[in-house]
């Protein structure tokens, strides 16, 4: 089963690399083009319906490596109703269903109450080919069950997904590159609860995310919109329910939250802010991480590579907590690395979150301010770095 993951990996890699730049002329065609906005990072007209490649190489591996289902009743020993059946061709309908909603919205903008009964569908479609949690297993905390809410939580986690992954995609690759990542680290963890379906799906979505991530690399030559972004966010939040949250591991809820750490953060950010001045949450702005990053000077390379660095490490921060608890390994050593890495990653969330957000905006908007007016004070420099910071509302910084 590891080589059939292998297998629908580069498979799912090489027809969505390959169908890339025909869904761009397609977009062409239909006129589905980003266009440089205010604020947005893109400097040029960008053809959309990338998404349409990426679910190519995802139907195309799954025909041929993806089992019908997948049966859990010898995994989940977890709250009653953990385990079950799930059909993978219902889930894959799923999919299916959100590509061609995401794909219409890139055609022509739907309403966001429109796309959201698109996306609480293919959940539904989801949560009724098996894709369902009904209890968690919480480290330290006595198993949580609840067999008759699990299908409407079960519904807001996916779509919870199909937009943190819509709302990080906002700069060259990045979206593209966090979901290989994702796939990745869950596909090797599902493997070792031994939920092969799971860790093919994971790995295939890997596949394709990264076949078109060949393409949508600075300077992207295409977007792959809300068609793929809520393909991507729909086939993750999948894995992580099939292939953790329905085995009631030890660590079955902690993989899924530091795997998708970052996306989540972002997501809870952006949205705190949206509350806290009044404005709703799907609303457009330029508070994501990618956007704060790009102002205080960051290209958007660089921009990705720290992102994909601080994603790799959650990702394997998972992957060691599970491996170490899965097999037992007591010794001090094994312990001593899982503590260090955490601190690790720890480290590295301040960095990113606070360091780089705040500390170095200060220090070179501080510097501005005094070019443009020596006789700046500083209380005055605090008061307009304190509201630059808080609003999210400024200039790039040079």
């Amino acid at each position: 089963m590891q080589l059939d993951a292998v297998l629908s990996f580069v498979v799912a890699l090489a027809i969505a690399a390959a169908l890339t730049p025909v869904a761009a002329r397609l977009a062409r065609r239909v006129g589905a083009v980003d266009v440089p906005r205010e604020r947005g990072l893109a400097l040029r007209e960008t053809p959309l319906l990338g998404g349409l490649a990426i679910l190519a190489g995802v139907l195309v591996a799954s025909a041929i490596w993806l089992p019908s289902t997948v049966n859990l009743g010898h995994i989940a020993h977890g709250p009653r109703g953990s385990g079950g059946t799930v059909h993978m061709w219902g889930v894959i309908a799923g999919a299916c269903l959100i590509t061609l909603v995401g794909a219409i919205d890139d055609v022509r903008p739907l309403r966001p109450g429109v796309k959201l009964i698109g996306q609480i569908i293919a959940a539904v479609i989801a949560v009724e080919a098996g894709a369902v949690v009904t209890g968690i297993t919480i480290p330290f905390v006595h198993p949580l069950q609840f067999p008759n809410e699990g299908g409407v939580l079960t519904v807001i986690w996916l779509v919870g997904m199909m937009n943190v992954v819509n709302f990080s995609d906002g700069v060259d690759g990045l979206a593209a590159g966090v979901c290989t990542i994702d796939g990745i680290a869950f596909a090797i963890i599902a493997f070792d609860l031994g939920v092969d379906g799971a860790a093919i799906l994971a790995a295939l979505t890997a596949g394709a995310a990264l076949g078109f991530l060949f393409h949508n690399y600075h300077p992207a030559s295409v977007f792959m919109g809300d068609a793929g972004a809520n393909l991507l966010g729909y086939l993750l939040g999948v894995t992580a329910v099939v292939g953790s949250l329905k085995t009631n591991a030890l660590v079955a809820l902690v993989v899924p939250l530091a795997i998708l750490a970052i996306p989540f953060l972002d997501t809870g950010f952006v949205i705190a802010k949206r509350l806290k001045y009044r404005r709703a949450p799907w609303s457009a702005d330029a508070n994501h991480f990618h956007h704060r990053m790009a102002a205080i000077g960051f290209s958007q390379r660089k921009t990705v590579a720290y992102l994909y660095v601080w994603t790799s490490l959650m990702a394997g921060l998972a992957v060691a907590l599970r491996l170490i608890s899965h097999h037992e390994r007591s010794q001090a050593g094994w312990i001593v690395f899982l503590i260090v890495y955490a601190i690790v990653c720890v480290a590295a969330s301040v960095y990113l979150v606070y360091v780089l957000e705040i500390f170095k905006f200060k220090r070179q908007r501080t510097f501005e301010l005094r070019q443009s007016d020596p006789d700046t004070s500083e209380h005055e420099i605090e008061a307009a770095v304190e509201r630059d910071i808080e609003t999210g509302e400024f200039e790039s910084v040079k």
